[in-house]
């Protein structure tokens, strides 16, 4: 049967047999100290966001799922499950994983906006992975349909469980864990969970104290294990999430794979991030995941020495993380080179999922000034604004000769290897459950987004709404309403870069100063505040219509990094808010002679008509070579392959 007549056969099954289905599930929340407000409880309604969010809804994810059919993903499910013959297509032992992603993505977007449609075609495919599933559970495709032939030549072939360094089999899983979780959660319907939960007691009779000693060559079974555990109450799927952790660099039970798989010490002697950025990100949010629902202090103090290793050594201004094209890897402290960077788009969504799990466990808002940072920055220039072509690696610099994306200079629209797309997909609308956070008694904002959200604060439901232009804007409204009069905390974010510090630690430093601080205003008064953990602890009785005013100082500022990066000695970078700028050849012909001095006078304005609206800056000074235009990092390439700079010549 061709694949286009089985999808339409499932398409018609799956909406007679699924239609009058429960459609939504209650989340179950970890038990870290402060909770997330979850993103289907979220309301964003503003000019930055919403139209990010809608194009990866009506084209990201459908042009996604389009190349999932064209490049034969959803084949090897029904050639593993004998529907029809060939060999493996595709170039990766983790292709699986493109479909799921892009079911995860699909299931957050239903969450907030209904759609029969996708709602029928995501259930078609659940029916074709399931076809692929074998009897006992296991689901990897391409070690069903031959086990003999990898599709991969860096990736020797063998049977189940051989090979884990490479095959890819538990990434898989972790993978297809979290899209059946966000599928449940978002639709109520178990057919996708089913096939997760076979899968999952598959590697609990595989793996495990006593069983086969291995764990995941790439990280991210981990957190799917403990998503499946917060839905489905079983013990054991945390437990084996931790039994992989605890045994990853145990040389004790099991022959090590070294630093690239973040192998080569137990996880919770490691201090230094090293290896493979993403599974690195993977596996530290999997750590913070351990520390915070075991309250384990080794875990704790594991993921605090290597965070703070990262921001102070191994970060880039972008908030980009993995500095190497080769092994997609961490560099060695303050290795921050420009022109080669790597950046994967998927290692700054990962550096978001880690850095909010770490504000959960410690609330501390250094860890939402990383998130904003990379999501602002390093997260969406991985799109382009049409939302169908993509980069792998993010550089902070373009000569035109430097072929970085993969062998190409612009965006392209899939990959051999397309972890980054299908990563977007599932991450771009989950972007709202960021912007709140609660405990007991307190509501932390901390997005600047426009957007509402009802929580329950000790007994009393509370609405809250932002009105803001942010990131252009630098007012925040933000409108408190409890439905009956309460003594309760806000606490809002004063990003560290209103307090002249672009990111934590001392990696970055601004080269000039700003007079002016945040200002807070409620009900139109002007008051003091105590900034606690990076937030202004607001604690008063709130009635209805309550407003906060937040006036964050938005200058243009200078960036500097420290001595010990090499390739940024006399330069500077510019930034304006969370946002990074660059300069680009579109605007300035002559680009290799722009330069920055003492003398050089900023201003900015917004502009309708440029790369669907933006802020610009627009430099003057007494050379030439001062006169200048920057633009947001993230839309550069919008307009074809041209030279680009973060970090500019300091005169």
């Amino acid at each position: 049967m061709k694949l286009s007549n089985f999808v339409l056969l499932l398409l018609v099954l799956n909406f007679l047999s699924c239609s009058n289905e429960k459609q939504e599930a209650e989340a179950k929340h970890a038990e870290y100290p402060i909770t997330g407000v979850p993103f289907s409880k979220v309301k964003v309604n503003d000019n930055f966001w919403l139209p990010k969010i809608e194009t990866n809804r009506t084209a990201t994810i459908p042009a996604s799922f389009q190349k999932c059919e064209e490049m034969g993903r959803l084949e090897n499910f029904l050639i593993a499950g004998g529907k029809m013959e060939g060999i493996v297509r595709g170039d990766m032992p983790f292709d699986d994983t493109d479909v799921y992603k892009i079911i995860e993505g699909a299931s957050y977007s239903m969450t907030t906006i209904p759609d029969p449609k996708l709602d029928a075609y995501v259930d078609s495919l659940i029916e074709i992975i399931a076809i692929g599933q074998e009897e006992d559970g296991y689901l990897t495709t391409w070690k069903t349909i031959d086990p003999t032939h990898s599709p991969a030549h860096w990736c020797p072939p063998g049977e189940r469980w051989e090979g884990l360094v490479c095959s890819h089999e538990l990434y898989n899983a972790g993978h297809m864990f979290e899209a059946a979780t966000a599928h449940y959660l978002a639709t109520g319907k178990t057919n996708f969970l089913d096939i997760a939960t076979k899968n999952a007691d598959l590697l609990l009779s595989v793996f495990g104290p006593g069983k086969n000693p291995e764990v995941p060559g790439h990280q991210i079974v981990e957190t799917g294990l403990i998503k499946l555990y917060l839905v489905t109450e079983k013990q054991e799927y945390l437990d084996l999430a931790k039994h992989f952790l605890d045994g990853r660099g145990d040389s004790t039970k099991r022959e090590i794979w070294g630093p690239y798989n973040q192998d080569h010490k137990p996880v919770i002697q490691q201090e230094e991030a090293v290896g493979h950025a993403v599974r690195a990100a993977y596996m530290y949010a999997g750590m913070t995941d351990i520390a915070a629902l075991y309250n384990d202090e080794a875990y704790t103090i594991a993921v605090n020495n290597i965070w703070d290793n990262v921001v102070n050594k191994k970060m880039y201004i972008t908030g980009g993380i993995g500095s190497l094209h080769d092994g997609e890897a961490f560099g060695e402290n303050y290795e921050l080179p420009n022109l080669t960077s790597y950046n994967e788009t998927c290692a700054a969504i990962a550096n978001v999922y880690w850095n909010y799990r770490m504000f959960l466990l410690h609330g501390d808002s250094k860890y939402i000034d990383v998130l904003e940072r990379s999501l602002y920055n390093g997260v969406i220039s991985g799109v382009s604004l049409d939302g169908t072509n993509f980069f792998y690696p993010n550089p902070l610099s373009c000569d035109m000769h430097y072929h970085f994306n993969r062998g190409h200079l612009e965006r392209q629209p899939w990959f051999d290897c397309s972890c980054c797309p299908s990563n977007l997909c599932r991450f771009m609308p989950s972007v709202p459950g960021y912007i709140y956070a609660q405990n007991d008694n307190e509501i932390y904002v901390n997005l600047f987004v426009q957007s509402s959200t009802k929580t329950k604060l000790s007994e009393t439901d509370v609405n809250v709404m932002q009105e803001t232009n942010y990131p252009w804007d630098e007012t925040v409204l933000i409108k408190i309403s409890p439905e009956e009069k309460s003594k309760f905390t806000v606490r809002v974010r004063i990003p560290g870069w209103a307090q002249n510090q672009p990111l934590p630690g001392d990696l970055y430093s601004y080269s000039n100063t700003v007079g002016r601080k945040a200002e807070i205003l409620v009900n139109g008064k002007k008051i003091n505040f105590e900034i606690n953990n990076g937030y202004a602890v607001l604690t008063r009785e709130w009635s209805v219509g309550d407003e906060i005013r937040l006036t964050l100082p938005m200058e243009v500022r200078k960036v500097t990094a420290s001595k010990l990066v090499e390739d940024n000695h006399g330069k500077v970078s510019l930034e304006r808010g969370p946002l990074v700028y660059c300069v680009e050849e579109k605007d300035n012909p002559e680009i290799e002679s722009i330069v920055v001095s003492n003398e050089t006078q900023f201003s900015n304005h917004f502009k309708n008509d440029m790369l669907s609206g933006i802020e610009i800056i627009e430099a003057k000074g007494k050379s030439m070579g001062e006169t200048f235009t920057a633009i947001p990092y993230f839309v550069w390439n919008n307009r074809g392959a041209n030279k680009m700079d973060v970090w500019l010549k300091e005169n």
